[in-house]
C-alpha cells in the first residue's frame, strides 16, 4: 500500500483518547443510538402493519379472473419498455437485479395481492366464506440484530503500545420477564374461583398464638445476637426495627409493642457511656487500624438506628394525636392510644436512662409538651420521668435543657399549663450558685506567658522547655473528662435564673392563675438563692398578695414561708422586721383545718421554725409567749398527728426562750388581762395567762399526745424523769408529724386492748363505727380500772342500740 492509502486509512483511537472523550460526546452518541433504535422500530412496525393489512385484504377477497387490458400495438409496447428501462438506475445495479425488476414490472402489484391467484389487483372487498386459521392472522416478526453494547476493559500493554480491550455487555432475557406477569395473571384467574376455607374462632386464636410465638422467637434471637456481640451484629438492629412495620392485622399491635420495648432494652445495654460525635473530613480520610474502623462503623450504625428508632416513636405519638389512618390499615384507630402509651413510656425511659447520649435534647422536646396532655396517664408518666431526671442529674446539663423547654412552653401557652409542670422544678438539685457573677465565666483560666515575657525573663533553653510545658498543659485541659465544680456552679446559676424568670413572670402577669401555689412553693424552696437586689420588690409583691385576700390558706402560708426564707439568707444584712407577716400568721393559726389529711400543718411547722427558732435574736419575749399560748389552744381541736407536731414545736420554743416557763405558773406577771381575740401577739398580754390546755391534753386518747403534754407540764426537761427518750428528742416537729400521720385512717401507734375476763359483746357493726370512736373506746378501756358502761347511739342506721363492756 502506498503512502496515500496509509493517510486515508483511519487510525484506531487509543484507550487514553477514549478516556479523554468528553461527557458531551458520550451523551450525543447515546442519543444517536437511541434515535436509530427508535427509527428502526418505527419502520418495523410500519412494515408489519402493511403486511397485516395485505393479509386481511387477501382473506376477504373472492377469486376473480385478471382484468383484461386492451392490447397495445407492438411499437407502443416497445416504446414503453424503452422509457421504463431508461428510467431505471442501470449504472448502480447488477444485471441480475435489472432482470428481476423487469420481470416484476410486467406483473401486477406483488405487495397488495396474491401473485399465484388470478384475482384482480383492485377488486372490491368481500368477506371470504372460508376464514383463515388463527395463526395466519398473527403478525410476523421481522428479524433484526440489536446493537450490542460494549464494555471497555483495562488495556493490555505490548511492545507496540497499549491495546484496548472490550467485551459485550450480557443481555438479560426479556422473554422471562414478560412471561412473569402473564403467568401471575393466569394463576390469579385460576385461584379466584377457589374459595378460601373459613376458620373457626378457636382455629383463629390458635393461628394467632402460633404467629405471635414465631414473632417473639424472631425478636428474641435478634436481640440476643446484638447483645452478645454489638460490634459485629449491629446491622441486626435494622432487622429488629423493621418489625415495627408489622402488617399482619392479627398480631400487628402486639408485635409493635414488643418490638418497642425490646429495642428500648437493647439500646440501654449497648449504648456507650459517652456522646458520639460525627467524624471530620480529615478523620474520614486518614488511615486507621482495623479495630478502630470497626469501632467507627459500630458507632455510626448505632447512632443512625437510634435516630430512626426515636423517629418511629415520635411518629407513633403523632399518629395518635392526629388520629391519622394509615394505608395498610394493619392497626385500627382504637389501637393507636395503646401504641402511643407504650411509645411514650419508652421515650420517658430513654430520657432518664441515657441523659449523656446523642439526641437527648430532642427527647426533652418530645416529653415536656406531653406533661400538659389532657390524658391524665400520659401527663403523670411524663411528669414522673422529668422529676426523676432532675433528681439524678449531677452535672446540670440535662436540668438546664429541661428548664429551658418548660420556660418556653409556659410562655407560649400563656401560663395555661398544669401545676404539676411547675411542681417538677422542685426536684432540682441546686444547693449553691454564683451570686455575684451570674453571666461571667467563673472557671479559672490558665495564664500563659506572653512572647515578650519569655524573651526578657527566660533563656533560650528555658523558653523551649516552657513551650513544651504549656503545650502539655493545654492538651491536659482539653482532655479533662471530669466536670469541675466551677462549671457545675455556672450551669446551676443559669438554670436557677430561668426558674426565677418563670416564677416572676407568673407573679407579675398571672397572679390569679392556678400556678400561683406552685410558684410560691418554689420560691419558698429557692428563696435563699435569690440575688439581694430583688428582695425589696419581692417582699412587697408577697405582702400585697397576702393583703389582697384572694389567696387560699395554703397559698398565704407559702407567701409567709418564702418571705422568711429570703430574710434568713442574705436578707440578714437588711435588718427588716417583718411584723406584718408575724401578725398574719398569728391571726390565721386558728383557721387551720381540724380534720382530713391536713397537709397544711407541715407548712405551719416550717413557718414557726423559720420565724421564731432561727430568728431568735430578732423575736421579742412577748411575741414568743403569744405564739406559745396560741399554739397550745390550737392543739386541742386538731387530729393527733397535728397535735404531736404542735406540742413538739412548743417544746422547741420553751428551749429557745427559757423565760416562757412563766406560763406554767398560775400567778400573773404585771398588769392587764390576757386578750385572746387580739391579732397582735405583743399586745395580747400572754404573760398574764397559763397553759391550762396541757391538763386537758394529758387525758388525750393518743399516747404520744399524753406523753408530750406531761413533758411540757414539767418544763420540758432534757434530763430526769420527765425527759423524753433520745429518739423522740432528736426528731423535728415536721418529722414527728409525718411519723404519726393518720392519712391512711390507721391509729399510729396501734393500741393493744387490755385483757378482760369476760367477753365483750358488740351489737354495733364495725362498718358503722367511725375510726375516732374506736380509738376513744380503746383509750377508755386503758385508763379506767373499774367496770364502765358506754352507750352509743347511731342515727339514721338502725334503732337505738347499746354496747356494754364488762
Amino acid at each position: 500500500m502506498g503512502p496515500a492509502s496509509k493517510k486515508n486509512k483511519k487510525k484506531k483511537p487509543s484507550f487514553r483518547k477514549l478516556l479523554k472523550t468528553s461527557n458531551l460526546k458520550l451523551e450525543n452518541k447515546q442519543k444517536n443510538r437511541q434515535f436509530k433504535q427508535q427509527s428502526s422500530a418505527k419502520k418495523q412496525r410500519k412494515e408489519q402493519r402493511k403486511l397485516r393489512q395485505a393479509i386481511t385484504d387477501v382473506s376477504h377477497k373472492t377469486l376473480k379472473p385478471l382484468e383484461r387490458y386492451k392490447k397495445k400495438l407492438v411499437g407502443e409496447e416497445e416504446e414503453d419498455e424503452e422509457e421504463f428501462l431508461e428510467s431505471l438506475p442501470v449504472d448502480m445495479m447488477d444485471e441480475d437485479d435489472l432482470e428481476q425488476i423487469r420481470a416484476m414490472a410486467k406483473k401486477a402489484s406483488f405487495l397488495t395481492r396474491d401473485i399465484s391467484s388470478c384475482a384482480p389487483a383492485h377488486a372490491k372487498k368481500r368477506k371470504s366464506e372460508q376464514p383463515l386459521e388463527k395463526y395466519e392472522k398473527m403478525p410476523r416478526k421481522m428479524q433484526r440484530e440489536e446493537e450490542k453494547e460494549l464494555i471497555h476493559l483495562l488495556p493490555i500493554k505490548d511492545k507496540s503500545g497499549l491495546i484496548p480491550q472490550s467485551m459485550e455487555k450480557p443481555v438479560v432475557p426479556e422473554a422471562e420477564e414478560e412471561e412473569d406477569p402473564i403467568d401471575q395473571d393466569e394463576f390469579s384467574k385460576e385461584e379466584e374461583p377457589e374459595s378460601v376455607p373459613l376458620l373457626t374462632p378457636q382455629e383463629q386464636l390458635e393461628l394467632r398464638a402460633q404467629t405471635l410465638m414465631e414473632k417473639k422467637l424472631r425478636m428474641a434471637s435478634l436481640s440476643s445476637a446484638v447483645l452478645a456481640d454489638p460490634h459485629v451484629n449491629i446491622k441486626k438492629l435494622k432487622e429488629l426495627r423493621a418489625m415495627l412495620m408489622e402488617t399482619d392485622p392479627c398480631v400487628a399491635v402486639t408485635v409493635r409493642k414488643l418490638v418497642m420495648v425490646s429495642l428500648l432494652e437493647v439500646f440501654k445495654d449497648i449504648v456507650p457511656s459517652y456522646r458520639i460525635r460525627p467524624l471530620t473530613e480529615e478523620e474520614k480520610a486518614a488511615k486507621v487500624k482495623k479495630d478502630t474502623l470497626q469501632l467507627r462503623e459500630f458507632e455510626e450504625g448505632l447512632v443512625s438506628q437510634y435516630k430512626f428508632y426515636l423517629e418511629d416513636l415520635e411518629q407513633t405519638v403523632k399518629d395518635w394525636k392526629q388520629k391519622k389512618q394509615k394505608r395498610s390499615q394493619a392497626v385500627s384507630l382504637q389501637s393507636y392510644k395503646g401504641l402511643a402509651e407504650v411509645a411514650i413510656r419508652c421515650i420517658c425511659d430513654l430520657l432518664v436512662a441515657l441523659p449523656h447520649f446523642n439526641f437527648h435534647n430532642n427527647i426533652v422536646v418530645m416529653v415536656v409538651p406531653l406533661m400538659r396532655d389532657p390524658d391524665r396517664k400520659v401527663s403523670e408518666m411524663c411528669c414522673a420521668a422529668v422529676s426523676r431526671l432532675l433528681k439524678q442529674d449531677k452535672l446540670g446539663q440535662a436540668s438546664l435543657a429541661v428548664v429551658k423547654v418548660i420556660s418556653g412552653m409556659v410562655k407560649s401557652r400563656n401560663y395555661n399549663v398544669k401545676p404539676e409542670v411547675l411542681n417538677c422544678l422542685l426536684c432540682l438539685r441546686i444547693k449553691e450558685v454564683e451570686m455575684k457573677k451570674d453571666t461571667e465565666d467563673t472557671a479559672p483560666k490558665k495564664k500563659f506567658m506572653s512572647f515578650k515575657e519569655k524573651r526578657t525573663n527566660l533563656s533560650r533553653m528555658q523558653r523551649k522547655w516552657k513551650k513544651a510545658e504549656e503545650k502539655l498543659q493545654k492538651e491536659l485541659l482539653e482532655a479533662e473528662a471530669s466536670e469541675n465544680k466551677d462549671k457545675k456552679i455556672k450551669l446551676h446559676t443559669e438554670t436557677l435564673n430561668i426558674v426565677f424568670l418563670i416564677y416572676f413572670r407568673i407573679l407579675k402577669k398571672a397572679q390569679k392563675s392556678i400556678l400561683l401555689p406552685s410558684v410560691l412553693e418554689g420560691l419558698a424552696k429557692f428563696a435563699h438563692l435569690i440575688n439581694l437586689e430583688f428582695f425589696d420588690d419581692l417582699l412587697a409583691v408577697l405582702y400585697g398578695l397576702i393583703a389582697s385576700g384572694d389567696l387560699t390558706y395554703r397559698e398565704s402560708l407559702h407567701c409567709i414561708l418564702t418571705s422568711f426564707h429570703i430574710l434568713s439568707g442574705q436578707g440578714d444584712v437588711l435588718h427588716i422586721d417583718p411584723l406584718k407577716f408575724y401578725n398574719h400568721l398569728y391571726k390565721t393559726l386558728l383557721t387551720l383545718h381540724a380534720g382530713g389529711r391536713n397537709e397544711d400543718t407541715a407548712i405551719v411547722l416550717q413557718c414557726l421554725d423559720v420565724m421564731l427558732t432561727k430568728r431568735r435574736k430578732q423575736v421579742t419575749l412577748q411575741r414568743a409567749q403569744g405564739f406559745l399560748k396560741r399554739l397550745s389552744t390550737l392543739s386541742l381541736h386538731l387530729l393527733p398527728d397535728s397535735s404531736v407536731g404542735i406540742l413538739a414545736a412548743n417544746r422547741t420554743l420553751m428551749h429557745t426562750f427559757p423565760k416562757c416557763d412563766i406560763l406554767l405558773d398560775n400567778e400573773m406577771q404585771g398588769s392587764g388581762v390576757y386578750l385572746p381575740e387580739l391579732d397582735v401577739p405583743e399586745y395580747c398580754n400572754p404573760q398574764n395567762t397559763a397553759l391550762w390546755e396541757l391538763h386537758l391534753l394529758k387525758r388525750h386518747y393518743h399516747p404520744m399526745v399524753r406523753k408530750f403534754a406531761a413533758h411540757l407540764m414539767k418544763g420540758a426537761p432534757s434530763e430526769g424523769s420527765g425527759a423524753l427518750s433520745m429518739e423522740l428528742s432528736r426528731r423535728t416537729p415536721v418529722q414527728l408529724f409525718e411519723d404519726y400521720s393518720v392519712k391512711d385512717m390507721t391509729f399510729n401507734p396501734p393500741v393493744s386492748r387490755p385483757p378482760s375476763k369476760k367477753k365483750e359483746h358488740f351489737t354495733i357493726g364495725d362498718a358503722f363505727l367511725d375510726s375516732k370512736l374506736k380509738t376513744l373506746i380503746d383509750a377508755a378501756l386503758q385508763n379506767q380500772s373499774e367496770q364502765t358502761s358506754l352507750d352509743f347511739t347511731l342515727q339514721n342506721t338502725q334503732p337505738e342500740t347499746s354496747m356494754t363492756v364488762n
